[in-house]
């Protein structure tokens, strides 16, 4: 893949994340009532690196062309949302679900059920329209949905692991684990103070009067 290529690929999918930022900006300011405050802390996107796409290719032991990029990466185009609440992340993907021109091409929720090694996040990935010239096309974002706690957590195990060799590496995997599960007991007593699924219903039975 050239540079050249690279760049040409990469373009219709940059514009899809943009789509999907200027959806989630919505949400982020109308999911709750002004007086709940909003359910997103803040929002990170990026687009894959070539390197990165030649390596994740050949991992797949698929020559690092435009097409195999195309045919066998659904996370060229990524965001992370990182919200205060696990409520909010459940209630921010049911909205976008709901949005009938997004379609939902995979899910994994490893929120209620975790990795092995602790991980938890909230994983979609939709495909966004993309208008041009010669008509629509549907281009996948991979949405990373976390709470700040679950984001700490894995940015503090990539740092730790994912990037150095490590002759204890066993040992410090181990000890992470069990801190992912201390994060999850401090994140649920937080979500005690969390009303954002309560007031998203009263919200919901308001409009449901009104119709």
């Amino acid at each position: 893949m050239t540079n050249e290529e690279y760049h040409t690929l990469i373009q219709p999918y940059a514009d899809a994340n943009e789509v999907l930022l200027a959806r989630l900006n919505v949400l982020k300011h109308n999911l709750y009532s002004e007086s709940s405050g909003q359910p997103i802390h803040n929002i990170q996107n990026r687009i894959k690196k070539k390197e990165s796409m030649e390596e994740k290719l050949r991992k797949k032991e698929k020559d690092p062309t435009v097409m195999n990029a195309k045919d066998y990466l659904q996370d060229i185009a990524g965001v992370r949302v990182i919200c205060y609440f696990v409520e909010d992340i459940y209630n921010l993907a049911d909205a976008l679900k709901r949005q009938a021109d997004l379609i939902v091409i995979r899910e994994c929720d490893y929120i209620s059920s975790p990795k092995p090694n602790g991980y938890r996040s909230y994983h979609i990935i939709v495909g966004i329209p993309v208008y041009c010239l010669d008509g629509m096309e549907y281009f996948p974002v991979e949405v990373q949905f976390r709470t700040m706690s679950m984001d700490f957590w894995a940015s503090m195990e990539h740092r730790i692991l994912y990037k150095m060799e490590r002759e204890d590496r066993e040992k410090i995997a181990a000890e992470l684990k069990e801190y992912a599960e201390h994060l999850v007991q401090i994140e649920g007593r937080f979500g005690q103070y969390n009303d954002g699924n309560s007031v998203l219903k009263r919200t919901e039975e308001k409009e449901n009067i009104r119709s």
